[in-house]
C-alpha cells in the first residue's frame, strides 16, 4: 500500500495531514501557513497564522486583529512532528518558501517567487526536497526579463524628460512589492516620490516592521498639484482611469509588470509607457529554479500549468498540473478584472480597511472608483 502523501491538493488549499495545517489556504482554516501577504495567498478567516516576520505589519494591515505567529528564515517549527521552516523567495519583502519535512520526506512549496536580487527583498534561495509545489506565472519562452538596473535606467531617464517638459509622471505598480521595488530604485535627485494612499499605508506598515526605505509624501486633498508635477507619483492600478488620476493632468503614465512583454498589454492599460518589470521568475528563473531543487516531483499551480507541464516532462521532469485558486498579482491582461493584489489594491482604497474582510480573489471591485484615497 503506497504511502500517503506528506502534503495533499484539498478543496480548502494545500493540505498536510500529519501536521494539521494548510500552506495558503483560500479558505478558513485552524492553522495557515502563508509564504506571503498578497490577497491570492493570504486570506482573511484562519484562527492561527504562520508567517515570516517581515510580512507581519502588513499582515495585520490587511486583515486586522489576527492570531499571528512570525518566525526567521531558517527558524525551524514543530507542528504534530512535522518541521516547518521558511526559506527566502525573492517574491516580496517577507516572501517564503516553505519547507515541510516528516521522516525524511521533504517537500517545498514556492509560492510566488523570482530569482533575480531586487535589492529589498530576501534574495531567493534554492531548497533540496523531493516534491516541489511552484508558481509558473511567466512559463512561456517569450518571458525573458533584462537587468532590473537597465528598466530602472529607462524610467529615471521618463521621468526626467516628463519634468523638463511640464508632464507629471505617474507609475503604476502593486501597492506591497512592485511599489518599494520602485521607489528604492528611483533617481530622487530628480525629485520627491509622491504616493497613492493605498501604497503609502503599506509603505508605513512595512516601515514599522523595521523595514527602511526611501521617503515618500503622501498625497492628500492639501497636496499641491504643482509640486507633485515635479515629482513622480506612485499609484496602484486601481487608481488608472480614476478623477483621482486624472486631476494630475496633464501627465504621463507608466505601468510596470511583465505583462509589458507582451504586444498590445501597454495600449490596453491605455499606457503611455509600459515597463517591463515583474516580481516573478521568467522562463529561464522557473527552469533553474526547479532544476536547483533537485526534485523527484514538480507540482504546478498557477499561470501556464498546462503548458509548462508539458515542457518539463519533455525534458526529463516529472511535472503534474495542480487546481489551487492562486491568482496573478500582475494582472494578466487576458483576465480582466485581475485577481490577486489589482483586486486588493481596489478593495483596500476604502478609508476603513482596517474594519473589513478580505474577500476571496477574483471578485469585481471595478465600481469602487469613489473610494480612492
Amino acid at each position: 500500500m503506497a504511502r500517503k502523501p506528506l502534503l495533499e491538493f484539498t478543496e480548502k488549499g494545500i493540505y498536510c495531514d500529519q501536521g494539521k495545517f494548510y500552506i495558503d489556504p483560500w479558505k478558513p482554516v485552524d492553522d495557515a501557513v502563508i509564504t506571503h501577504a498578497h490577497a491570492d495567498h493570504a486570506y482573511w478567516g484562519h484562527k492561527h497564522y504562520l508567517a515570516h516576520h517581515l510580512s507581519r505589519e502588513v499582515l495585520y494591515y490587511r486583515l486586522g486583529e489576527i492570531q499571528l505567529q512570525t518566525v526567521e528564515y531558517g527558524e525551524r517549527v514543530m507542528k504534530n512532528g512535522v518541521s516547518v521552516t521558511l526559506y527566502p523567495a525573492g517574491h516580496v519583502i517577507g516572501s517564503a518558501q516553505i519547507r515541510v519535512e516528516y521522516k525524511g520526506e521533504i517537500w517545498v512549496v514556492s509560492g510566488d517567487y523570482k530569482t533575480e536580487d531586487d535589492g529589498i527583498s530576501t534574495p531567493f534561495e534554492p531548497v533540496r526536497c523531493h516534491h516541489f509545489i511552484s508558481e509558473c506565472t511567466f512559463g512561456m519562452p517569450v518571458y525573458q526579463w533584462k537587468p532590473q538596473a537597465q528598466i530602472f535606467e529607462d524610467v529615471n531617464n521618463w521621468w526626467r524628460s516628463n519634468v523638463n517638459n511640464g508632464l507629471a509622471t505617474v507609475i503604476v505598480g502593486y501597492s506591497l512589492g512592485k511599489a518599494q521595488r520602485i521607489l528604492q530604485n528611483l533617481d530622487l535627485s530628480i525629485g520627491k516620490v509622491y504616493t497613492h494612499g493605498v501604497i503609502e499605508n503599506t509603505n508605513e506598515a512595512l516601515r514599522r516592521n523595521g523595514v527602511i526605505l526611501n521617503p515618500t509624501h503622501r498625497i492628500t486633498i492639501d497636496t499641491p498639484k504643482d509640486e507633485v508635477r515635479k515629482g513622480i507619483i506612485l499609484a496602484p492600478p486601481s487608481s488608472v482611469g480614476t478623477p483621482w488620476m486624472r486631476k494630475f493632468q496633464p501627465y504621463s503614465f507608466g505601468y510596470c509588470s511583465g505583462w509589458m512583454a507582451i504586444r498590445g498589454a501597454k495600449r490596453r492599460r491605455a499606457a503611455d509607457r509600459g515597463f517591463i518589470l515583474s516580481d516573478h521568475a521568467d522562463w529561464d528563473g522557473l527552469i533553474s529554479a526547479i532544476d536547483a531543487t533537485g526534485c523527484e516531483k514538480v507540482y504546478l499551480t498557477h499561470g501556464y500549468t498546462a503548458s509548462f507541464t508539458r515542457y518539463l516532462n519533455e525534458i526529463g521532469f516529472d511535472a503534474h498540473e495542480v487546481h489551487t485558486l492562486y491568482g496573478d498579482d500582475e494582472g494578466a491582461p487576458s483576465q480582466p478584472p485581475p485577481d490577486g493584489e489589482e483586486f486588493y489594491d481596489a478593495f483596500a482604497s476604502n478609508k476603513n480597511i482596517e474594519n473589513q474582510k478580505v474577500s476571496p480573489a477574483g471578485g469585481d471591485l471595478e465600481g469602487a472608483g469613489g473610494l480612492f484615497l
